[in-house]
């Protein structure tokens, strides 16, 4: 399962490389839940996010690769009982007023859970992330 939300940012590319560097703006990906920044190691960062999710606390942990490029890959450790394999990528692009940012999402669930299941929630995430990025690249 792959999906992805592109949106528009006043800022320009380098800026917004710039801000999506800050520890700051990783942990505000995500917005419902406490994250922290537990280790950094070269171009790599990795956040633990404590959540509630159907009434379960649970704790995800994301490893945030930075590119020479520019661009964010990430990937969620799946050691619970949803995923097999979560990763994704932030990407800019410079553009006439600013800079386009994508954000891609590809997972595939463990066997017994059907990717209809989880399609609802993952939307909702990646819809949370961006408008979360959205505003500190609009801050």
């Amino acid at each position: 399962m792959k999906m992805d939300k592109q949106f528009q940012a006043s800022c320009d590319r380098d800026r917004a490389v710039e801000i999506v560097a800050g520890e700051e703006t990783l942990v505000s990906l995500f917005p419902d839940a406490r994250t922290e920044i537990v280790a950094r190691e070269g171009d790599r960062v990795t956040a633990r996010t404590h959540y509630t999710a159907l009434g379960q606390k649970g704790t995800a942990t994301f490893h945030f690769d930075y590119r020479m490029d520019g661009s964010v890959r990430f990937e969620k450790v799946c050691d619970g009982n949803v995923w097999k394999e979560l990763r994704g990528e932030l990407d800019f692009e410079e553009c006439e007023s600013g800079c386009l940012v994508t954000l891609e999402m590809e997972g595939r669930t463990k066997g017994l859970v059907p990717e209809f299941a989880i399609r609802g929630p993952m939307k909702e995430q990646i819809e949370r992330m961006a408008d979360a990025l959205r505003r500190k690249l609009e801050e």
